[in-house]
């Protein structure tokens, strides 16, 4: 979309995200990739949709991936993929994931599930700066590392083209949403159960 990046921008400021905006850093989180987990050889691949700012995600994230990652993906049965999408409000959930990004990548999912874990405060208080602030500097970031992270053009561009790819190719149209080997088997609510007989089902099928 036309002039996206800059209305991104510059609505996170207009809530208090980053005091400057329009800067492009040399980092290197602006054309990244998926996150991934577990065993990139697995035979069976599952990919998250997600949005930080999604309250089905973040119950997700608390209830039901604590097993799915110690049933499935610390054991090395699945390659788990995630990939970021936005909903809104777009500026917060595009400034959690760049944030995330910039922490680094052994701290992606870390960023992630605090920032998930902060939604209720976030909603309640409509203040997005303070706990994403506080999750930045208790990753090691400053203040200042935190403005700039935030208020770099070409993260956020990545941010939403990453979620574009979402809706272009695998036909996204709400979060959490999950595929397994190229197969859409959930959205939204989502239980143990039926990803586990997916999964299963998928890996009898590699068989």
């Amino acid at each position: 979309m036309k002039n996206l990046v800059r209305t991104l921008v510059i609505a996170a400021a207009a809530v208090g995200l980053v005091t400057a905006c329009g800067s492009k850093s040399s980092t290197s989180v602006a054309d990244g990739g998926d996150m991934e987990l577990g065993n990139p050889n697995a035979p069976v691949t599952l990919i998250e949709y997600a949005s930080a700012t999604c309250s089905h995600c973040a119950r997700f994230d608390r209830d039901v991936f604590p097993t799915l990652k110690a049933r499935y993906i610390d054991t090395g049965k699945i390659h788990y993929v995630f990939r970021e999408f936005l909903t809104p409000p777009v500026p917060v959930a595009a400034a959690a994931f760049v944030l995330a990004r910039c922490a680094g990548k052994d701290k992606y999912f870390q960023v992630v599930e605090a920032v998930f874990r902060s939604q209720e405060e976030m909603f309640a208080t409509q203040d997005s700066r303070t706990p994403l602030l506080r999750i930045a500097k208790s990753m090691g970031m400053t203040e200042d590392s935190f403005n700039t992270c935030l208020s770099d053009t070409a993260a956020l561009d990545g941010v939403q083209k990453r979620a574009d790819r979402g809706v272009t190719e695998d036909k996204i149209e709400g979060t959490p949403t999950f595929i397994v080997n190229g197969k859409q088997v959930a959205s939204g609510e989502t239980t143990m159960e039926v990803l586990a007989k997916a999964i299963d089902t998928a890996a009898v099928a590699k068989k």
